[in-house]
């Protein structure tokens, strides 16, 4: 019996399917995500999407043929003052960051954009369960 590869060996593994600028970003932000917090926890979800977690779901990084996308499940929550999410403005809970070729995503802009998710994640009350 083999052992089913963790969801980091996933996400290495998805970074060099994408032998071009995709696999470089994700790989970027992905290094830049996990910098922010030694605590933030990776998944792979939904058949192949990339999940950032720490006391909830911070954010996703999607590949598609023209943009690298990290939405963020809480984002029109955050405070965005670098003016990083360009994508997905309209709703009123995610908001997401695309980032073609030749972008390079400001660095310490998207660090606090984590730490803002993190802080938000963790200053909502623990969910309620039924009782019985």
């Amino acid at each position: 019996m083999t052992d089913a590869p963790t969801p980091s060996e996933l996400i290495d593994q998805r970074i060099a399917s994408l032998a071009d600028w995709r696999g470089e970003t994700l790989a970027r932000c992905r290094a830049l995500i996990l910098e922010t917090d030694p605590e933030i926890v990776e998944d792979w979800k939904w058949r192949g999407v990339p999940v950032w977690y720490r006391d909830g779901m911070i954010c996703t990084g999607e590949t598609y043929k023209a943009v690298v996308k990290l939405t963020f499940a809480k984002g029109a929550a955050l405070p965005d003052p670098s003016g990083l999410f360009n994508s997905s403005l309209e709703g009123n809970v995610r908001r997401a960051i695309d980032i073609p070729e030749g972008v390079v995503i400001d660095a310490e802009a998207l660090k606090a954009l984590v730490r803002a998710a993190i802080t938000l994640n963790q200053s909502k009350p623990a969910k309620k369960t039924r009782a019985g």
